[in-house]
C-alpha cells in the first residue's frame, strides 16, 4: 500500500488466527487515520483499544507483513527484494498533463475473518482513473504481471509505470515485463519515501474507509464484489475538484480521444 521499499513476508501455507487478523486491521485502520503514525505511537494506539500485549516487536513485525511505513521520509522497515533491480524516482518535478503518461501501481492489505486478502490496483495519475486492479488471497508477482497485462491491453502502456521497491516490483518477471512494452520507463519510489506514490495512495485510502471499514467483507467474494461495486462507482460517478467535478473516466476519455 504504501510507496516504500519493503516487501511482504507473509506466510502462504500458514492460516493466521482470529487475533492476528483482529489486530492487523486495528494496525490497518490506525494507519489511515493517522499515517505520520510510527512503531511507538501505533503501539500506543493499540493498547488504548484494548491490545494490552503488543509490544513494539511484535507491531514492527506486523507492520513490515502489511507492507506498512509512515507517511514521511525514514528509514524503511526492510531490505529491499532485488537492489539490482531498483530504479530511479521519474516523478519528481515532472509535469504530469495527459492520461496515459503515468501509471501507478501497487498492493494494498485486507483482513478478513477468513484470512488476508490482497488488492492490486493501478492507477492512471493524471485523471485518476483505475485502469485496473485484481483481488488475491495469496501475493505472487503473477498477481501483478497479470493485472498490467490486461490494462495494457486494454488501454495501451504508458509512458511511466511508477511503484515501491517491494519485492513484486523488482521481480525479474516485472521487470521484463515492463520492458516488453518498448516505450514504457520504470519508475520507483525513492528509499523510505512513503509520499512519492500519492495517486495511488489515495484511492486506497478512500476505499478502506469509504467501503472497507463500513462493510467488513468476511470472504474473498465478498471483497470482490465490494471491490468492483466501489471502483465502478468511483471511476464513473466521482467528480473531482481539479477537473470542475467530472469523473475519472471522462477525464481520461475524452484526454485519450483528443490525442488520438
Amino acid at each position: 500500500m504504501l510507496s516504500r521499499s519493503t516487501a511482504y513476508h507473509v506466510p502462504v501455507d500458514v492460516s493466521p488466527s482470529r487475533d492476528e487478523i483482529n489486530i492487523k486491521n486495528a494496525i490497518d485502520r490506525i494507519h489511515y487515520e493517522e499515517p505520520a503514525f510510527g512503531v511507538r505511537r501505533i503501539r500506543n494506539e493499540l493498547h488504548k483499544q484494548g491490545f494490552h500485549n503488543m509490544g513494539r516487536r511484535l507491531v514492527r513485525r506486523y507492520m513490515m507483513e502489511m507492507d506498512i511505513v509512515c507517511f514521511y521520509p525514514g528509514p524503511n522497515l526492510s531490505k529491499r527484494a532485488n537492489a539490482a533491480k531498483t530504479y530511479p524516482y521519474l516523478l519528481r518535478n515532472l509535469e504530469i498533463d495527459r492520461p496515459n503518461q503515468v501509471w501507478s501501481i501497487d498492493i494494498t492489505y485486507i483482513g478478513t475473518p477468513n484470512g488476508f486478502v490482497y488488492l492490486t490496483a493501478i492507477i492512471d495519475w493524471y485523471s485518476r482513473y483505475i485502469v485496473g486492479y485484481t483481488i488475491s488471497n495469496t501475493l505472487q508477482t503473477d498477481m501483478v504481471t497479470r493485472v498490467i497485462k490486461n490494462a495494457v491491453e486494454t488501454y495501451g502502456a504508458p509512458e511511466i509505470i511508477n511503484s515501491d521497491q517491494g519485492s513484486q516490483f523488482t521481480s525479474n518477471a516485472y521487470i521484463d515485463l515492463i520492458k516488453s512494452f518498448k516505450t514504457t520507463k520504470i519508475s520507483m519510489d525513492g528509499k523510505g519515501r512513503a509520499t512519492d506514490n500519492i495517486a495511488i495512495e489515495r484511492f486506497f485510502r478512500s476505499y478502506k474507509w469509504e467501503r472497507l471499514y463500513l462493510l467488513y467483507p468476511e470472504t474473498v467474494t465478498e471483497v470482490k464484489a465490494m471491490t468492483k461495486e466501489y471502483i465502478a462507482k468511483y471511476n464513473h460517478k466521482r467528480g473531482h475538484q481539479r477537473f470542475d467535478y467530472k469523473t475519472p473516466a471522462a477525464v481520461f476519455y475524452e484526454n485519450m480521444a483528443l490525442a488520438a
